[in-house]
Order: structure tokens, then C-alpha cells, then sequence
């Protein structure tokens, strides 16, 4: 009886650890310099919440933009895929010119729903999903909601808010 006692407190520890999730925040932010955040030198912008985040995270510093431009880089962030294998490579609607001399690829305006994204591998590993600002992957039928997020607050088809929104919140003081 008395191994047995022993041997509790590291099935406690064991149950305890297999049963623990990590969270998941991924923050993606459009033209945002290497310095421009205070934890990382900045003097002139003060984050002190993303400070004090920065501080019990695992930060991803070394990397490159699969694109030049956002939905490219959206797409291939979503999807693990480069952004020409996903049929994104220029912001959408994007300029596709036919009447050029060199032509470019004729891009999709939107991230098929067939694509697999990390929205839906964290679901099928049992996380939420939460989605909140810049989409610009595409238009009603292709929002995040349709692409695995359970909750989308803010992505749409545009690449800023809209009108609607801007008004909104000008009419309730909060911009």
C-alpha cells in the first residue's frame, strides 16, 4: 500500500501534463518593422501588453514573406502552401492586366474552401478558433468562418475595415 502512495503524486503529474494544451496566438501584422515594437528597441511606440506577451511566448524572429504583397502571404501562412501552388500571388482582386505584353498568372479572388488551413488542424485537435481582423482572402462564402474559425470578428473581403464599420464606430465615439 505504501508503493502505491508513492507512485500517486506521479500519476497525478503524469495525468496532469498529458492532459495540458499550449495556446496558440499567432499575430500577423502588415508592414511592421523589426524594431517597431518596444520589446524589440522601439523608443517611439509603446506596447507594452505585447511586451509583457513577448515575455511568455515563443517568438518566431527569422523568417521571409512567401509574398510581396498581403493575400499571397495570407494564403501560404493558412495553408503551409507557397502562395503559386495555392493560385494566390497577387493581392485580391489583384491587377490581373490582359492586354500586356507579359502576362502574368490569372490569380484566384479567394482561398478555396478545399485548402486545408491551420483553423481547421487546430479544430481537429480540439482548439477553439478565433479570427480577428485583416482577411482579404476572399468574399461572402469564403470568409474565415467558411475556412475552419469559429468566430470571426472583423475579416472580410476587404483589406481594411469598412465603410459600415468606420461609421459605426465613429457614431459610438470608440474610434
Amino acid at each position: 500500500m505504501s508503493k502505491l502512495f508513492r507512485l500517486l503524486p506521479l500519476l497525478v503529474l503524469f495525468i496532469s501534463c498529458a492532459e495540458k494544451k499550449e495556446n496558440f496566438v499567432f499575430i500577423l501584422v502588415d508592414d511592421l518593422g523589426w524594431s517597431d515594437l518596444g520589446y524589440m528597441g522601439s523608443t517611439f511606440y509603446e506596447t507594452p501588453n505585447i511586451d509583457l506577451l513577448s515575455q511568455e511566448s515563443i517568438q518566431f524572429s527569422n523568417a521571409y514573406a512567401s509574398g510581396s504583397v498581403c493575400s499571397p502571404s495570407r494564403a501560404a501562412i493558412m495553408t503551409g502552401r507557397h502562395p503559386a501552388r495555392v493560385g494566390i500571388t497577387d493581392w485580391i482582386p489583384g491587377n490581373d492586366k490582359r492586354n500586356e505584353k507579359l502576362l502574368g498568372p490569372q490569380d484566384l479572388d479567394q482561398l478555396p474552401l478545399s485548402e486545408k488551413t491551420l483553423a481547421e488542424a487546430f479544430k481537429a485537435a480540439n482548439y477553439s478558433t478565433f479570427y480577428a481582423g485583416k482577411w482579404h482572402l476572399g468574399d461572402q462564402g469564403y470568409f474565415p468562418e467558411d475556412q475552419g474559425f469559429e468566430i470571426n470578428k472583423g475579416g472580410h473581403k476587404a483589406g481594411s475595415p469598412s465603410r459600415r464599420i468606420l461609421f459605426t464606430l465613429q457614431k459610438s465615439k470608440t474610434f
